[in-house]
């Protein structure tokens, strides 16, 4: 009975001195290496106005769908950029659902920006991101908006040119991924500078 209470002693001993470290220590010295070294990104990255309205994380994607806006990339995520339904469609490249929506999206993206039939489409602008809330879209997603954008806003197409430019965000530490403009940066920049 003696080894039995000296190893419970020792069990609940171990067990209360990882609760604090795991459940107290840890969280609290990443929490504060976040708020000291990149307070904006542990925070969120949120988007505030001026007066201080949250308008959204530069991290998440959110719907525009009027021709005055850059449009993202399809979503996937519950009824549509739903952040708390955050997935990607789980169809297979064998599926006939799969097949039917990218016809269907490749079609309506030639006729919403007047591209020939044939003309080819940039991927991201008809398929889905893993999350469903990727914010960025391809530069040549980006290239081939910017003229419906300029038309709906009765800018010339430099003007948006030069916004899309401002935010095209290069490779990941300069070798991964590949440049993407931020749909919900650009299209704050556009109203702000060009209502």
């Amino acid at each position: 009975m003696t080894t039995f209470l000296s190893e419970l002693r020792t069990s609940l001993l171990l067990t209360f001195v990882f609760a604090v470290l795991l459940c107290g220590v840890y969280p609290l010295t990443v929490w504060i290496g976040g708020q000291a070294l990149f307070p904006e990104k542990a925070n969120g990255s949120l988007v505030v106005d001026t007066d201080g309205t949250v308008r959204g994380s530069a991290l998440l994607a959110q719907s525009f769908t009027s021709a005055r806006y850059f449009h993202p990339r399809p979503s996937a995520a519950g009824t549509g950029y739903d952040a708390s339904a955050s997935s990607g469609s789980n169809l297979g490249p064998t599926s006939l659902k799969l097949a039917d929506a990218l016809r269907d999206r490749v079609t309506a993206y030639r006729l919403l920006h007047g591209l020939a039939s044939d003309a080819p489409v940039p991927a991201d602008a008809v398929t889905a991101s893993g999350s469903g809330l990727d914010p960025h879209i391809s530069v040549a997603n980006a290239q081939i908006q910017r003229v419906r954008v300029a038309r709906a806003r009765a800018l010339t197409v430099e003007q948006v040119q030069a916004l899309v430019e401002t935010y095209t965000e290069g490779r990941e530490w300069g070798v991964l991924g590949e440049p993407g403009v931020n749909v919900l940066l650009l299209n704050r920049a556009l109203d702000r500078a060009l209502p």
